[in-house]
């Protein structure tokens, strides 16, 4: 599966538009450490990353249930809530069939 933040692929023409897909990763913050520390922000961008491929992985299986073979246009929003500490990432794209 292709995937990539453009609207086109070099060197593939794109033959069918199949739909917009999503994948969404949402994980509770594990963190016991002061904001200041970098083991809070290694902590952080550990969490983050790890939402982000699930959120990945998802867009991924919505692509290939509508038969896509790439996913062009892809847009990643990352989304806190410190009031209930969620970190969600969500990664939205269009499904397409190329050749």
């Amino acid at each position: 599966m292709i995937l990539t933040t453009t609207n086109s692929i070099e060197g593939f023409k794109i033959i069918d538009y199949l739909g917009i897909v999503t994948g969404v990763g949402v994980q509770l913050r594990k963190s016991s450490f002061s904001f200041k520390t970098s083991k809070y922000l290694d902590a952080l961008n550990e969490n983050i990353n790890s939402i982000k491929e699930e959120a990945f992985q998802k867009l991924q299986e919505n692509a290939k249930a509508l038969k896509a073979n790439a996913v062009v246009g892809i847009k990643v929003d990352l989304e806190t809530q410190p009031t209930y500490g969620i970190n969600i990432v969500s990664v939205t794209g269009t499904a397409v069939k190329v050749v």
